[in-house]
């Protein structure tokens, strides 16, 4: 099972081996003889396709998370975005998971900023903040784009770019590709870049609708029971 866009070494070399290839990305199946890679997704949980799509309200809400550990690109980014969204007026909501060590500074700071919303050190249930949510800005791991596509939430990603083969970067190029998602690099991702970004798409009409729609397409709610199946399958043919 490949989740990215790009296969890591591992998959590449043994490419020519395997009965079959279950990946997430078109792009990952040209790495696999014809005929070996099957499109079948990353199995994630449940709660992220019963996910209901989220009406446009006045206030957009944004769902900032680089992770369990957070990331400190997007806390540096997402500080410096405050004044912006303040001066502005842009009527915006913060759901921002910080990681611990970066979450009593940036807490303090957030709560003097005037802006509406929560700072907390760690997401314990993803499915509900995700729910909560108009946008996402995250990474573009292979675990966190599944999500994304399960819930049919339009996303900013920054990739991680110290990432293996820069898998996160090839992820999140197909969503944008598709329409999916916004990309953002790393060394780009500023207050200013941030803070456009978010505004273009709140202000945009059925900008955000759009990408949701895109994103949904990455689904691919069976991707478990079709793993299951063809380990079976495979088992009796051996």
């Amino acid at each position: 099972m490949e989740p990215n866009a790009i296969p890591g070494l591992t998959a590449r070399l043994a490419s020519r081996l395997v009965r079959k290839a279950l990946v997430s990305f078109e792009e990952a199946a040209k790495f696999f003889p014809e005929g070996k890679a099957e499109i079948t997704g990353l199995p994630i949980r449940a709660e992220f396709f019963a996910i209901p799509l989220k009406p446009r309200e006045e206030t957009l809400t944004v769902l900032i998370t680089g992770g369990s550990r957070g990331s400190r690109s997007l806390n540096n980014a997402t500080r410096a975005s405050w004044p912006l969204f303040r001066k502005s007026e842009f009527p915006v909501r913060f759901i921002h998971q910080t990681g611990a060590d970066a979450h009593a500074e940036l807490a303090r700071e957030f709560e003097a900023s005037g802006l509406e919303g929560e700072i907390v050190p760690f997401l314990s249930d993803m499915p509900a903040a995700f729910t909560r949510a108009d946008l996402v800005v995250g990474r573009s791991g292979a675990g966190a784009v599944a999500e994304l596509a399960a819930a049919r939430k339009p996303s900013i990603l920054c990739p991680f770019p110290f990432a293996a083969d820069d898998h996160q970067l090839r992820n999140a190029e197909a969503f944008a590709r598709a329409g999916a998602a916004r990309l953002v690099l790393d060394r780009e991702m500023t207050g200013v870049r941030l803070f456009d970004e978010i505004s273009a798409l709140g202000r945009e009409p059925g900008a955000l609708e759009q990408m949701a729609g895109s994103a949904g397409n990455f689904a691919r709610p069976g991707a478990a029971q079709r793993a299951a199946d063809l380990l079976e399958e495979l088992g009796r043919i051996t």
